[in-house]
């Protein structure tokens, strides 16, 4: 009875670890070495791989026209992992000089840790991006639209460049999503998401994304992300799947929101500037069916107030949150200036254009007539 009892108990372990899926339970100690060795596909631990993630990693590298995707824990993980497995001690970074706050903390104070050098540039000058480009230079990178002010760029003219010079290019897709803008098409290398924003679309993950060859994810998967251990948890990476599932729907309705709303604020008197790629006249007009298929659902614009009155103006609202990230179902507002980028010093900011009456709104996918009135009743008080 006894010898019954542990025989039971030794098979209840191991049905126990075989659905267990932190790490994978191999047949015998010779799989288990193949596949280390590589010798043998399948899954090992699940900071090497899981079955839940691939089929993310999978659906995302179809959405942008890549070969392959690497999730990650966080975009900030999905940008240092492309940067890191790209640059060594020694090399050269061309960058916009207008990035997310924690993109420009991490070129500006981690990647000089490591020797390695960083120039901000501005993207919108061609002869600027060539100027700043030396024999050790490696990448070049950018988002756009720019967080937070929604400059645009011309994919296939900072291509062009990075080809001439023999760069990796790796592109901040996040404000787009493969649905409005794929970079790859363009001759991009590699596209980095946080995929916490619109790929998620409900606010409760926080996670990124790497889309591009096979080459180029194997080897940010097994030298870079597999060491510094910034890689999705299979639940999160569940939740962006169920997300995606109604991303186009999602898409189409914050960039109808967003439309209805620049037109609103474009017309009001106390608004001085707003910013968005659809705004008639302007460059990322001239990019629309060029790589963009429409502007988002970001929107910044800049009060005719100081920075007192624009922050009064951010308590006032009542419908929208005040909260930094961006693409939930619900509209969000933040200060950049002392949110999102605060990590730039008051010269940086200003070099960037980041004023302190700079707002950014983050359209959700309510009632668009709710959210003017909400505005404009936030907009009498100035």
């Amino acid at each position: 009875m006894k010898s019954e009892r542990a025989g039971h108990a030794s098979h209840t372990r191991r049905t126990y670890q075989r659905q267990f899926r932190g790490t994978f339970v191999f047949d015998s100690a010779q799989q288990g070495a193949a596949r280390f060795a590589g010798d043998e596909a399948g899954y090992i631990y699940t900071r090497l791989g899981n079955p839940t993630t691939a089929e993310l990693e999978r659906k995302m590298a179809e959405l942008e026209g890549a070969a392959a995707a690497a999730a990650t824990a966080s975009g900030m993980a999905a940008v240092s992992s492309a940067l890191l497995a790209n640059l060594s001690q020694g090399d050269h970074l061309v960058a916009s000089k207008a990035v997310y706050g924690c993109t420009f903390s991490l070129m500006t104070t981690q990647l000089i840790k490591f020797g390695i050098e960083v120039s901000l540039v501005d993207f919108k000058d061609l002869d600027a991006i060539s100027a700043a480009i030396t024999e050790k230079t490696k990448v070049l990178f950018c988002e756009t639209p720019v967080n937070p002010h929604l400059d645009v760029f011309d994919l296939d003219a900072l291509v062009s460049i990075a080809k001439k010079h023999g760069l990796i290019s790796i592109i901040d897709n996040t404000f787009m999503t493969p649905l409005l803008q794929q970079p790859l098409a363009h001759g991009v290398d590699l596209v980095v998401h946080s995929a916490t924003k619109y790929l998620n679309g409900h606010g409760d993950v926080i996670a990124g994304i790497i889309c591009g060859s096979d080459e180029q994810i194997e080897k940010i998967k097994f030298e870079t992300m597999k060491d510094l251990g910034g890689v999705l948890s299979p639940h999160d990476a569940w939740l962006i799947l169920r997300g995606l599932k109604t991303l186009d729907v999602r898409m189409e309705r914050h960039c109808d929101n967003a439309e209805k709303v620049v037109e609103y604020l474009l017309s009001h008197p106390k608004v001085l500037k707003v910013y968005y790629p659809g705004i008639e006249g302007s460059y990322g007009q001239y990019l629309l069916g060029k790589q963009m298929r429409r502007g988002g659902g970001v929107i910044a614009f800049e009060l005719d107030a100081d920075l007192d009155l624009s922050i009064e103006f951010i308590n006032s609202l009542q419908l929208f949150s005040i909260a930094v990230s961006l693409g939930d179902a619900e509209s969000l507002i933040q200060h950049p200036a002392s949110m999102t980028h605060a990590t730039y010093d008051k010269n940086q900011r200003e070099a960037a254009g980041i004023g302190e009456n700079l707002l950014r709104i983050s359209v959700g996918i309510e009632s668009v007539e709710d959210l003017i009135v909400d505005l404009e009743q936030g907009l009498a008080k100035i």
